[in-house]
């Protein structure tokens, strides 16, 4: 699987707070990306209820809770596994053979540490916050 857009969740949220449920067909329009590839996004996070649905007519989804709730961490760790750089890190404890006498692990374990601490330090909220500040200043004339 790709890499999940990130900016592709906050659709379920905030951007469109006031008007009910989106349809993946709409956030796939809007993302330019698949409604495939969306699907498959939607049903790693249906499982985990990070999202609510509501079939028919005006069916769609939209967060369960609010967007300054969800981290990119976290939704990264749900779609895509561990976010670790080597997969010794990924067991705790560690279960490599070579651990003892492993001279970089070290270094891995802070690159671990780096991603997972900036990843867990940004919300969705905050995705939602860069982008309206990038385009209130955008003027067309």
């Amino acid at each position: 699987m790709q890499p999940i857009p990130v900016l592709t969740i906050p659709q379920f949220g905030l951007e469109h707070q006031n008007s009910g449920f989106v349809s993946l067909k709409d956030i796939a329009e809007r993302q330019n990306i698949s409604k495939k590839y969306l699907e498959q996004i939607v049903s790693a996070l249906n499982k985990t209820n990070i999202l609510r649905t509501n079939r028919g007519f005006q069916g769609g989804y939209q967060l369960a809770k609010s967007p300054d709730k969800y981290t990119v961490g976290e939704i990264l760790r749900l779609t895509e596994g561990s976010l670790s750089p080597v997969s010794c890190l990924e067991h705790n404890p560690i279960e490599c053979e070579r651990y003892e006498g492993c001279a970089i692990l070290p270094v891995w374990q802070g690159l671990y540490r780096v991603i997972n601490e900036y990843l867990d330090g940004i919300t969705l909220q905050d995705i939602l916050d860069q982008q309206r500040e990038r385009y209130t200043y955008d003027y067309v004339i």
